[in-house]
């Protein structure tokens, strides 16, 4: 039988389900020959129609229908070069999330976000042989984008917005915004929002109305309310909500105290960052007998405040998250809630949902409960201060610590410049305590494969303006992995209860990643001479992390890992935490700025009425059916991604408005950055003080001519001999600002600016 009818009658099972080529001949039990014969054929069938592809890569017989048959629905994402790539819903058992590619000839007039029936092109030929991975867009299904946000600009003839997205890479055409009576009237330059119109004509530019004029482009209200308008958040809150939250008042009510477990004599802290305005959760430490420890992992009790179908609860299921733009948040509970009376500050009663875990002398957990509770916080800590107790700092020390600004201690605390040698070494003992856990907890959490995905984490600050002044890396120390590693732990025990008990819950879950990904990654990084083992088992990627550390191009090696991944979401079936490593995992330790783990806390507390636990509420919220359920995930899941996405954007905006101040200084400050990628028109650069992007142009470099070497991943300099290769250090200065195009543009600082680390250094992965 011919390799073409083998293929034909295997696709006319009844069981079949669209395949990649290359599956087909593993199904079939054939290798490399029988491929290349396949391979021979496909194109023919093809163009003849006896075989067709869905999402552009998957095998199957074509079927009878209407217009839209062999067309493919899925979500258009645009560059801003004007090409694009659609993603497809993956489907049940599907593990893949297949794309395809769209040349910007062929986006017809899709913009970024929208629903497309996209049409996969029968053959491509690339390099590698054949490519079935890109489409045309026939039809628009749904828009994603009523209005977006721009700047104002006239030529001689009409006037237009170039939009603030440069994945929308289509100027709009608008009205005279003059007739608008808009106030204050627009003007050329001004940050603008505009409506759409209906766009139906790719040779026509699409048009729009202007409905609101936010300010001068490019100042910091301006960008801010921009961002605010592209990403729908709203940083007031309705009056019902607001008097809602109002009415509970500033103090904890005695009435509110009955049956709850007493928590309030065992010494408690917290620790958060210098700047934090709400505190979720506190840690309690008792010391047993046999050197046993048990600590309470003490969580806001949002739910008790938080009724459902009330304004409160409305609200906060619409918004979902909070959202932590550069200098502010946007909350999702009113500030009489988030930052007043469910906000664990220090010395005043707090009502709590807590987690004790008993660990004996080698950290490993003995015995978990589960209560409502009350506390009373005894210090508030800064993650510099309890840093400071870690790293054995004397008292002296300690006082001489700057200390958070009054208004997020809490009423009446004190600061710790007040307190006795006594009181700081009962503080200095819990802290030490915890670590001691922590620290066996977090070792053994690697042991067992969980995988060091952090990555380094800048702060922005503003001036007194709103100006971008300054960055600074903060530093993921003991004191972020004390806290860190027993909110992992709350979040096990929690989840594991709830799926022990076979009781529908919300699950954090990380799908683990596409081989094909982690195939691609593998060959490209033997192209470079770094081999690596099959990171399909989890060993060699742990491996593969533990390796990257040592080398010069580990930082840009582990973002390209980082973005094989799949990005975790919210679920109603316990499938577990990929990079975690945890079958059983959920969010339940901040109630006050996520909602998934309000509804976990109400699940949480439905469940300890089912158990008869004295500290469960007399009047429990009835659980959510699994309908109910699966939709309240997928809707946290997506406001989760537009917070994600508003965040990315908003310090985006700030280091470009901080790099064009930079641009404009007659003597310009030099950076420090790591090369990323090398193409043949220059470096790609990151720098170190800030995480921002940008291009060292191959024009700049003018003291030698560069070229790429025979791979691809060197520039280097006929005369000098210099290389720049992904982990090379350099030292650059901004050279231009594009604040439209979103692109900063660097030069190397001096010839002299190549610098590698030590090997001292190189060996410690610094």
């Amino acid at each position: 039988m011919s390799a073409e009818r083998t293929l034909l009658d295997f696709l006319a099972r009844p069981d079949y389900r669209p395949m990649r080529l290359e599956a087909i001949v593993r199904a079939l039990g054939g290798g490399k020959r029988e491929l290349a014969q396949l391979r021979k054929v496909m194109p023919r069938l093809l163009k003849a129609g006896a075989v067709v592809t869905q999402k552009g890569v998957l095998l199957a017989l074509p079927r009878s229908g209407g217009a839209d048959e062999g067309l493919l629905e899925g979500t258009i994402l645009f560059r801003p070069s004007g090409s694009a790539r659609v993603i497809f819903d993956a489907e049940p058992g599907q593990r893949p999330r297949d794309q395809l590619h769209v040349d910007a000839a062929d986006t017809h007039v899709a913009l970024h976000g929208d629903r497309v029936l996209v049409r996969a092109n029968p053959v491509r030929r690339d390099r590698q042989g054949e490519d079935w991975g890109s489409g045309t867009v026939v039809r628009v299904v749904r828009r994603a984008l009523t209005q977006l946000t721009g700047t104002l600009f006239r030529n001689r003839l009409q006037w237009y917005v170039l939009p603030d997205d440069p994945r929308v890479s289509r100027e709009i055409i608008v009205r005279d915004p003059a007739r608008a009576g808009l106030t204050p009237a627009p003007k050329a330059e001004d940050k603008v929002v505009v409506k759409l119109d209906a766009w139906e004509r790719r040779n026509l530019s699409p048009t729009g109305t202007v409905s609101e004029v936010l300010g001068p482009t490019h100042t910091p209200m301006a960008e801010y309310l921009a961002i605010l308008r592209r990403y729908g958040l709203r940083p007031e809150f309705p009056p019902a909500v607001e008097a809602e939250a109002a009415a509970f008042g500033d103090t904890v009510r005695p009435a509110d105290l009955a049956g709850r477990e007493d928590f309030r004599p065992v010494p408690t802290i917290t620790i958060d960052p210098d700047d934090a305005k709400d505190f979720d959760d506190a840690l309690s430490v008792e010391r047993l007998p046999d050197g046993r420890l048990r600590v309470g992992i003490h969580v806001a009790d949002v739910s008790h405040y938080v009724r459902p179908g009330s304004a409160l609860d409305h609200e906060a299921h619409e918004r979902g998250n909070s959202t932590y733009l550069v200098g502010t948040v946007i909350p999702m509970l009113p500030h009489a809630l988030s930052s007043g009376l469910c906000s664990l500050v220090e010395a005043e009663d707090r009502l709590v949902k807590t987690v004790v875990c008993e660990f004996d002398a080698e950290a490993r957990l003995l015995r978990t409960d589960f209560a409502n509770s009350v506390i009373r916080s005894r210090k508030r800590l800064t993650y510099k201060q309890a840093y400071a107790f870690l790293r054995g700092d004397d008292n002296a020390a300690i006082r001489a610590l700057p200390a958070p600004p009054p208004h997020q201690t809490g009423s009446p605390g004190r600061p710790l410049a007040t307190l006795s040698d006594g009181e700081l070494d009962e503080v200095r003992g819990m802290v030490s305590a915890l670590w001691a856990v922590a620290a066996k907890l977090r070792a053994e959490r690697f042991r067992r494969g969980s995988l060091d995905l952090d990555m380094k984490e800048i702060k922005i600050y503003c001036d007194k303006d709103g100006w971008a002044d300054r960055t600074e890396v903060v530093q993921h120390d003991e004191s972020h992995q004390l806290i860190e590693e027993f909110m992992l732990t709350a979040n096990e025990c929690v989840a594991k209860s709830l799926d022990q008990a076979a009781v529908p819950h919300v699950s954090r879950v990380h799908d683990e990643p596409d081989p094909e990904k982690l195939a691609a990654l593998r060959e490209e990084l033997a192209a470079t001479g770094f081999r690596v083992g099959d990171l399909t088992h989890r060993g060699e990627m742990v491996k593969l992390l533990r390796d990257l550390k040592t080398r010069e191009d580990g930082y840009a090696v582990r973002i390209q890992l980082l973005r094989s991944l799949k990005q975790a979401c919210y679920r109603a079936s316990a499938d577990g935490h990929f990079g975690l490593a945890k079958r059983h995992y959920s969010h339940f330790t901040s109630p006050i700025r996520r909602y998934a783990d309000l509804v976990e806390h109400r699940i949480f507390d439905a469940r300890l009425a089912k158990l008869g636990v004295r500290s469960a509420p007399k009047d429990p919220p009835r659980s959510p059916g699994l309908g109910d359920l699966t939709r309240t995930c997928e809707h946290v899941s997506m406001t989760e991604r537009n917070s994600s996405e508003a965040e990315r954007d908003s310090v985006k905006v700030k280091l470009l408005e901080l790099f064009e101040r930079e641009a404009q200084r007659d003597r310009k400050n030099v950076f420090e950055a790591t090369v990323t990628e090398v193409r043949a028109h220059g470096l790609m650069v990151e720098l170190s003080a800030s995480n921002a992007y940008g291009l060292v142009h191959i024009s700049t470099m003018t003291d030698d001519f560069y070229r790429l070497n025979d791979r691809g991943d060197t520039l280097m300099g006929g005369r000098t001999g210099r290389r720049f290769s992904p982990g090379t250090t350099v030292r650059v200065t901004v050279d231009r600002v594009d604040r439209y195009k979103r692109q900063v543009d660097f030069r190397l600082a001096d010839e002299g600016s190549l610098r590698r680390p030590p090997a001292a250094d190189r060996r410690k992965g610094r």
